[in-house]
């Protein structure tokens, strides 16, 4: 297995003291085009075929990352924190461990090569400030990422978010993704990365998406209102679930009357219950259908 970072560091650095004009380029071509399978997954290109059109610019900018533009003497302090050579050792480590947790239970991936790498996130992005200042994606195979706004509390998170990341890229190289997934499979997934984060790390690494949720509020109130909506279908309906109303709300997404990451929550313990009750691994349970956890887990509902 093969597992290479992506040193955001360096370019970052180019970045900050290139001119405005250059930076953009840097940033696509030194930096995301790493990445570039995984983007055209997305059919996001490198570059718009017309001014400010659509491309790794723009959609980095939706996703909470620092723009290239605004990496300048101000990021300074920033690139020296994620320039720590400790730190991408603790994230290879965790990424390792993680995709060896598979491997040492007779589990043979089909993807043996990954790159990953550490990216800054623009802390005035409502996304980035709702989860704490760090996020990840790793849902295509081969391909892992976490970003932040470096201090003390995201770094010591990342190693955790990214066993988390590492957990969609295994499944979804044996459970094959649809664009017509529902609430319930995305919740199942979701469910899935944050118990096997924890299964690495210990329950109280959970992350802000679990932990910001009590027990109350997901049982009298969370819970009815997605057990109807387990069937809906479509990124843009699954949002406000998944997400919550207001995140929902800041993307022109309809809401449904939920807080801050209430399918989230809402997955982790579905399948903490799940595990309890069947006595799998999360290991094994990460590899099933979603519908069969749903189907296992009914009870849930009804605690």
């Amino acid at each position: 297995m093969k597992i290479t970072a992506i040193r955001s560091d360096g370019v970052y650095s180019k970045i900050m003291g290139a001119p405005k004009e250059k930076k953009n380029d840097i940033y696509r071509y030194e930096l995301m085009m790493s990445f570039q399978k995984k983007w055209d997954c997305y059919s996001i290109p490198m570059k718009a075929a017309t001014p400010n059109g659509y491309d790794i610019i723009m959609a980095s900018k939706m996703l909470g990352l620092m723009e290239p533009t605004k990496i300048d003497s101000s990021q300074q302090e920033n690139i020296k924190l994620i320039s720590d050579e400790t730190l991408w050792a603790a994230c290879k480590e965790s990424i390792t461990r993680a995709l060896k947790g598979f491997e040492e239970l007779g589990v043979e991936l089909p993807v043996q090569e990954y790159v990953f790498s550490i990216l800054l996130a623009n802390p005035e992005s409502p996304y980035i400030i709702m989860n704490e200042g760090y996020c990840g994606d790793g849902g295509i195979p081969g391909f892992i990422m976490a970003w932040l706004t470096p201090n003390e509390y995201t770094i010591g998170c990342l190693p955790v978010a990214l066993a988390h990341e590492v957990n969609h890229n295994v499944r979804f190289q044996f459970i094959k993704w649809k664009n017509d997934i529902t609430l319930g499979e995305m919740m199942v997934s979701e469910g899935l990365a944050e118990n096997y984060a924890t299964h690495l790390f210990g329950a109280d690494k959970a992350g802000p998406w679990v932990t910001k949720t009590d027990m109350e509020t997901l049982n009298e109130y969370i819970k009815p209102i997605i057990r109807e909506g387990l069937s809906v279908q479509g990124l843009e309906n699954l949002n406000a679930y998944l997400y919550g109303d207001e995140m929902a709300a800041l993307q022109g997404y309809p809401p449904v009357g939920l807080p801050y990451c209430a399918g989230y929550a809402c997955g982790y313990h579905l399948v903490k219950h799940y595990l309890k009750k069947t006595g799998k691994s999360i290991v094994e349970a990460t590899l099933l259908p979603a519908s069969e956890i749903l189907e296992t887990a009914e009870d849930f509902w009804d605690e």
